[in-house]
């Protein structure tokens, strides 16, 4: 019966459509919670709930400890995801790696610009102070607001790969790999960004730590029998060193990802980080990543009126996902194609990449994370998120649509050759 049931948790987690309705359903589900009179007040007692670890000095609350705990079973998956294509994957090969990689600084470069252009312009409105007001009164300064530069720099790959499975199942595979390549490099950089721009670092004996646990787990997980009870006490101990350290604990789990072998060993027929990266990976599609969506996109706000969708930082978010995502994308991808020689694989036009760059404009996971860095003020970080999913929406929905254009296209130009 547990076999039987952990087959279905697999499949489910493995089918792309799935697991990303589940993922928004659980998101929308948040918002609902936190904003409805009757289950508000216990939505907020449970995330401000504080929990500690005895003898230490982390003490957080409930909400804090599924951004900065629960996730870290996310990036774990991702650091396996990452090792794996770098040693056998997409990104083994620099020449088919090349132009999605490109593509992906792009993607990163353009949003940040747009949404720092964009808050700006909002400021020098007349009456700007009013148009910059928040939903609690209060009016946050311009420096304050920019601060959520790096919000939508992200892609969120499941949803991406899910609006991909379910509006685009005919078209090449190129385009499916090409936003597999984009989307990991992306979440490649975006933990550069959290790492470099969004940790504290603290006094350097953590560090020792961290690199002695990194050192550990390097010798365990490369052992002909894995000690697996040892294995998670030195992962748990390189996150709280982390945590100690300043730098945000959820990067423990890539840094111990990138550490585990990619290659075969001891006479095995298949991949370590990527055996172990279909054995986490229920447990991050359907555990960890809905749990986190649960209590990200759970803001209260006082009054929830359609004034929140003029909100600047929110129009900034959406223009920045649903326009400078693409921009960057097609721009770099020209660029790449005309100036540097690099082709677009399977004989696709530069053209052909714009609906698969438009769901690079679904942000979701690492950009519900990132608002949550950007901002200490609670108002802000709640129409940051509120925006990330709003922008994240309407990306879904122009990617699919353009997608299903595409993969119609497609089939009736190969009708046409066949006949």
């Amino acid at each position: 019966m547990i076999r039987r049931g952990w087959r279905i948790a697999c499949n489910i987690a493995n089918n792309e459509r799935i697991s990303g309705l589940i993922m928004l359903g659980f998101a929308l589900t948040g918002l609902l919670l936190a904003n409805i009179p009757v289950t508000a007040p216990v939505f907020e007692a449970i995330s401000h709930t504080h929990v500690g670890i005895p003898l230490t000095n982390i003490h957080m609350s409930i909400g804090h400890w599924v951004q900065d705990g629960v996730l870290t079973i996310f990036f774990l998956s991702v650091g396996l995801d990452l090792k794996h294509e770098l040693i056998a994957g997409s990104l083994s090969d620099p020449r088919a790696a090349a132009m999605p990689m490109i593509c992906a600084v792009g993607g990163m470069v353009v949003p940040p610009i747009l949404f720092v252009t964009t808050v700006t312009v909002f400021s020098e409105l007349h009456a700007g102070q009013e148009i910059m007001r928040l939903t609690s009164g209060a009016l946050p300064s311009l420096g304050m607001v920019r601060a959520g530069w790096a919000i939508p720099t992200a892609t969120d790959i499941a949803f991406s790969l899910a609006v991909l499975a379910l509006f685009a199942k005919t078209l090449p595979h190129a385009l499916r790999a090409f936003l597999m390549t984009l989307a990991t490099v992306d979440d490649l950089l975006g933990i550069a960004l959290i790492a470099v721009f969004f940790s504290s670092l603290n006094a350097w004996y953590w560090f020792v730590g961290v690199i002695i646990c990194g050192l550990v787990w390097t010798t365990l997980v490369r052992l002909k029998r894995v000690p697996w009870l040892l294995v998670a006490l030195v992962g748990i101990a390189a996150w709280v060193m982390m945590y100690e350290a300043g730098i945000h604990p959820t990067l423990a789990g890539v840094m111990v990802g990138l550490l585990t072998p990619a290659h075969l060993v001891h006479g095995e027929t298949t991949l370590r980080a990527e055996r172990y990266r279909k054995k986490i990976q229920p447990i991050s599609a359907l555990i960890a990543l809905p749990i986190f969506a649960l209590f990200a996109t759970g803001v209260h706000f006082e009054t929830l009126t359609w004034e929140l969708f003029f909100s600047p930082i929110l129009i900034a978010i959406t223009i920045a996902l649903v326009v400078g995502k693409p921009l960057g994308i097609m721009i770099t991808a020209w660029l790449a194609r005309t100036c540097i020689g690099l082709r677009v694989p399977d004989g696709l036009n530069v053209r052909d990449l714009l609906p698969t760059a438009c769901a690079c404009g679904i942000g979701f996971t690492v950009s519900l994370l990132i608002a949550s860095l950007a901002y200490s003020d609670a108002d802000l970080s709640a129409e940051a998120r509120f925006g990330v999913l709003v922008a994240s929406i309407i990306a879904a929905g122009v990617a699919g649509f353009l997608l299903a254009r595409q993969a119609k296209r497609m089939e009736e130009e190969l009708e046409e050759i066949d006949d």
